[in-house]
C-alpha cells in the first residue's frame, strides 16, 4: 500500500466569540471537531452535509488558509501543520482551491491573463514574460476557453466561464491536491455538468487529487471514490461512494439520501423529514449531537457519545444503533 497523499489526525477548529466590557472570550464555535481521514493520490473524497456543518472550514484548514486549533495535517509524508514563511509558500504550489462563488473569487480590476499570470510570478515559474504568456494561453485552452479571453475582464464572462478561469488559476502552479469548495453550486444545472466533466477529465489527464465539497449528493456520487458525511463539525459516516449510497449506516445519511430527487415518482422512497433545526455549534447537544433530530434515537443517544466504528467492510459510522 502506498503512503497517503494527505493524512489528517484529530483536526479541530474553534472560533472564539468575544463579549463583555473588556471583549473577553465568552464562548467558542466548534466548526471542526476531531476530524481524521486519509486521502490517496488520484482519489476524490466527497464531503457532504448541510450548510454550517464545517465542510468549507475543514477545506480551508487543510490548505492552511485558516489555522487549525489543534490536530495534525500530513501532506506527502510531511507534517505541514506549523509550516511558516517560505516553506508554507512552497507548499501552496502543491495545494490549491477552487472557490464556490465565481463572481467574488476573481479580481474585477484584472484581466483574465493577469489573473492567471499572477501565481506564475509569485512562485517564480516560467522565467520570461513570453513563457508566462504561453503558459496562460495553454491554461485558458485547457479549460475550454478561447485564447482571446486573456485580454478580457471577469465581468465579460458568464458564471460558468468564470468558474473555468478559477479552475485554470488553480492549475497554473501544477498542484497535486485541489479543494473544490462547492464549485458548481452557483451555476445553472446545464453548466454544472460541463464543469464537473471538465474537472473529471483534468483529473485523469493530470493525476489530480480532489476533495469535493458539495450539497448535491447526486453530483458527489458521480465524481467521488469515497464520501464523508459531516454533521456539526464531525464526520459521522465515511465509505466508498457506491457502498455509502446503497447501504447508509447513519440516520443522518439516510435522511440526506432520501431528499435526492428521483425522476420516476414510482421509484421514490419515503422521504425522511428531520425535525427541528441544526443545533448551534456554540451549544451542541449532549451525547450524540444528532439525537434531537434523529427519527431513530433511543434514550442512550442522549448521554452516549458515539465513536466512528466499522459497520461494514471499509465503512465507518458513528451511531450506537445497528441498522
Amino acid at each position: 500500500m502506498s503512503a497517503p497523499l494527505l493524512k489528517v489526525e484529530n483536526l479541530v477548529k474553534s472560533f472564539p466569540i468575544y463579549g463583555g466590557l473588556f471583549s473577553r472570550e465568552v464562548a467558542s464555535v466548534k466548526a471542526v471537531q476531531d476530524v481524521s481521514f486519509e486521502l490517496k493520490k488520484g482519489e476524490t473524497l466527497g464531503l457532504v452535509g448541510e450548510s454550517g456543518c464545517g465542510k468549507s472550514t475543514l477545506g480551508r484548514c487543510l490548505i492552511r488558509l485558516i489555522e487549525s486549533t489543534s490536530g495534525k495535517i500530513h501532506f506527502n509524508g510531511q507534517d505541514i501543520t506549523n509550516l511558516k514563511g517560505e516553506e508554507l509558500r512552497a507548499l501552496r504550489r502543491k495545494m490549491q482551491i477552487i472557490f464556490q462563488d465565481p463572481y467574488a473569487s476573481l479580481n474585477p480590476r484584472m484581466t483574465i491573463g493577469a489573473i492567471l499570470e499572477e501565481p506564475l510570478i509569485i512562485h517564480n515559474l516560467c522565467g520570461s514574460e513570453k513563457d508566462r504568456q504561453d503558459r496562460v494561453k495553454q491554461l485558458i485552452e485547457t479549460v475550454g476557453l478561447r485564447p482571446e479571453a486573456m485580454n478580457r475582464y471577469p465581468h465579460e464572462f458568464s458564471g460558468g466561464q468564470r468558474q473555468r478561469v478559477g479552475i485554470a488559476r488553480a492549475l497554473a502552479v501544477d498542484p497535486e491536491l485541489i479543494i473544490c469548495d462547492e464549485p458548481v453550486s452557483a451555476l445553472d444545472v446545464s453548466i454544472q455538468a460541463q464543469v464537473i466533466n471538465l474537472l473529471m477529465d483534468l483529473q485523469q489527464k493530470m493525476g489530480l487529487t480532489y476533495i469535493f465539497i458539495a450539497h448535491d449528493l447526486k453530483v458527489v456520487e458521480h465524481v467521488s471514490n469515497r464520501v464523508a458525511v459531516m454533521y456539526l463539525g464531525k464526520i459521522v459516516e465515511m465509505a466508498a461512494s457506491e457502498e455509502l449510497y446503497l447501504h447508509p449506516q447513519h440516520p443522518y445519511t439516510k435522511a440526506l439520501l432520501s431528499a435526492i430527487p428521483v425522476p420516476d415518482p414510482r421509484k421514490k422512497e419515503e422521504r425522511i423529514i428531520l425535525r427541528g433545526d441544526v443545533p448551534s455549534p456554540m451549544r451542541p447537544p449532549s451525547g450524540c449531537q444528532f439525537h434531537p433530530r434523529c427519527p431513530s434515537a433511543i434514550e442512550d443517544c442522549k448521554t452516549q457519545v458515539p465513536q466512528l466504528e466499522t459497520k461494514r467492510a471499509d465503512h465507518i459510522a458513528s451511531c450506537i444503533r445497528s441498522f
